[in-house]
């Protein structure tokens, strides 16, 4: 008996049905697609790393497969995700949605290439030898959310300059926490700042920071890069404008979902370059050539709705300097 297919009785109709029906295309590639965040806040991100393969020749479901993944903010899942991955034998994955993503998949594999995107140094990290020059089998781009961390400080110090303690709300389960919190803090005291750090990895310890807040009145709040927080983007805004603390934070995604101000690199211009590396791969480049991407421009973004309802008034350098204010 022939195993290839099965047949099912539909109201006295015999049909076949072959089991490998939904696979690929012969010779599709496919692309593996790993992400710590979540798919329904993360439209703008695919469509980017879309537009991005598309530059480099290659359309979902037309000549290439896209197999998703998420975490959903789990980090501790990337593993098994990746490993999976590896499994599926894909080209390429494309581990995205910051830094715990790439490093799981760095760890499933050193043969199949891995195109990241990340907000810290990923030479640090160990992902690449050099910026220039990868080297193995991994390449992709870097936000440098840390590194922007005294300057987003400065922003707020200019938004509240009567500030006296700033809190600052990180993830600790997050690779760059501890980095992050040590470059505010040591800017903070070059300010005469104090800082009030606060914790949290689910929603329900987002809540429970905010009732901190509520209670030790901070001047203002800086929200750390982890991309967990940039899938509670909206619950963050809402939480802010609530408690009244005006809030800092790394993308404009945050001023979009109604947060006051951001300061930070374009998180879609860094998809896009993600899909343009993964079809230069396909096209049979090789990651070790394909220099790390860097922004090379930073956008500040002020909501001028919620700083009104906040009642701050936004500084004339501020404004000036400023490459969006949503009205």
């Amino acid at each position: 008996m022939r195993r290839r297919a099965f047949i099912w009785l539909v109201g006295g109709a015999a049909v076949a049905w072959p089991l490998a029906a939904r696979a690929q295309q012969p010779g599709m590639p496919v692309i593996g697609f790993l992400s710590a965040r979540s798919p329904g806040e993360s439209g703008s991100a695919v469509r980017a790393f879309r537009q991005g393969l598309g530059e480099a020749g290659y359309f979902e479901d037309k000549n290439a497969t896209i197999e998703y993944r998420w975490a959903e903010g789990s980090y501790e899942r990337l593993p098994e995700l990746a490993a999976e991955l590896v499994r599926r034998q894909v080209a390429v994955i494309a581990a995205t949605g910051g830094d715990p993503s790439p490093l799981a998949a760095k760890a499933a594999t050193a043969t199949i290439p891995i195109v990241f995107t990340m907000g810290g140094d990923p030479v640090e990290a160990g992902l690449v030898t050099t910026l220039s020059r990868p080297g193995g089998n991994l390449t992709g781009t870097t936000l440098m959310g840390v590194e922007l961390g005294p300057k987003r400080l400065e922003l707020v110090r200019q938004l509240v300059p009567n500030a006296v303690t700033i809190a600052m709300l990180v993830n600790p389960n997050f690779p760059l926490a501890a980095a992050e919190v040590r470059d505010v803090q040591a800017g903070a005291r070059s300010l005469g700042l104090e800082t009030d750090v606060l914790n949290a990895s689910t929603e329900s310890d987002i809540d429970k920071a905010f009732a901190n807040i509520a209670q030790r009145r901070p001047n203002a709040l800086i929200v750390g890069t982890d991309p967990f927080f940039l899938a509670q983007r909206d619950q963050l805004a809402r939480l802010a404008a609530h408690h009244a603390v005006p809030a800092m934070y790394h993308l404009r995604e945050f001023v979009e979902a109604g947060g006051l101000v951001s300061y930070g690199p374009s998180i879609v211009a860094a998809y896009v370059k993600a899909g343009v590396y993964t079809g230069q791969i396909l096209n049979g480049a090789k990651p070790a050539d394909l220099p790390v991407w860097q922004p090379t421009s930073f956008l500040l973004s002020v909501n001028a709705k919620t700083a009104k309802a906040l009642g701050l008034q936004i500084p004339a350098q501020i404004l000036a300097l400023a490459d969006e204010v949503i009205e």
